[in-house]
């Protein structure tokens, strides 16, 4: 493999969701991976840590390599899961690239019980219904983690604000596990602070990170209010939307107003 096989651009993941509101969540990285901004070098999963993973092919371990890139170690990083946007390498970079902070970040997808994917009953900034997580007991899936340096997690925390905070997960009650088959002893996760949306017709959490034209195209048909106010189409909402902090305000309290949020704020140990 040449180095530009590695180029965001090349691997179709180059894609920025605040840039293209209704690509949202973008694609995520779907193997171990090093982003170091504008490549995504893959990482060879094997026993003994994160930082003694090999890089790209080579006998380079991770920590060797983010030395090299004068960068911290993996044990001077803080793993964060992703339930939306920030699995994708072209968001995080962009995230990251506007504050001139370096975008060398590993991203590595780990197996998890216990924790679902819904929808934050907001209207964020790019115009679109982000995801936002819940417990739920028996649930299995796999999200991305990053592992964010002492400057980036402070910038990424910022991007969430006031919409979602950062809580700590223990590794054992969501049985994470990493590729290499080992446990990951705990995450972040950013947990929506306006709750999650639920579906009228089950009273249960409206499934988040899918196609979101389709989404808010369900919700525009489900309120006349809404229709009016955002309609008549996804495209017409992400468009008012990202432009306009009164109507991301207003159309968040109609979320509320026609009864659609659950008031799930915090993440409950998911065996109760």
């Amino acid at each position: 493999m040449t180095a530009q096989d590695h180029g965001l651009a090349a691997l179709g993941l180059d894609g920025v969701p605040a840039l293209q509101p209704l690509t949202y969540p973008g694609l995520p990285v779907s193997a171990p991976a090093l982003l170091t901004g504008t490549e995504l070098l893959p990482l060879h999963a094997r026993p003994g840590g994160l930082g003694s993973w090999t890089v790209d092919g080579t006998s380079r371990t991770l920590d060797d390599v983010l030395g090299a890139l004068g960068q911290a170690p993996v044990a001077g990083r803080h793993p964060v899961l992703a339930v939306g946007s920030n699995a994708s390498p072209g968001q995080l970079t962009h995230k990251l690239g506007r504050l001139g902070i370096p975008g060398t970040v590993p991203m590595v997808p780990v197996r998890l019980r216990g924790l679902a994917v819904g929808c934050s009953a907001h209207i964020g900034r790019a115009g679109y219904v982000a995801a936002a997580p819940y417990a739920r007991a028996g649930e299995q899936r796999t999200l991305v983690v990053s592992w964010l340096d002492p400057a980036q997690l402070p910038a990424v925390d910022a991007t969430e604000l006031p919409n979602y905070r950062r809580v700590p997960l223990s590794g054992e009650a969501y049985a994470m596990t990493l590729p290499s088959g080992e446990p990951l002893a705990g995450a972040s996760v950013y947990v929506s602070a306006r709750g999650v949306l639920a579906d009228p017709l089950t009273g249960l959490p409206r499934p988040g990170g899918g196609d979101q034209a389709a989404l808010l195209d369900t919700l525009l048909d489900a309120s006349a209010p809404l229709r009016e106010l955002l309609g008549p189409d996804a495209a017409t909402w992400v468009r008012r939307a990202a432009a306009d902090p009164e109507l991301r305000a207003r159309g968040t309290l109609l979320f509320a107003e026609e009864g659609w949020v659950l008031p799930w704020t915090d993440l409950p140990d998911p065996s109760v």
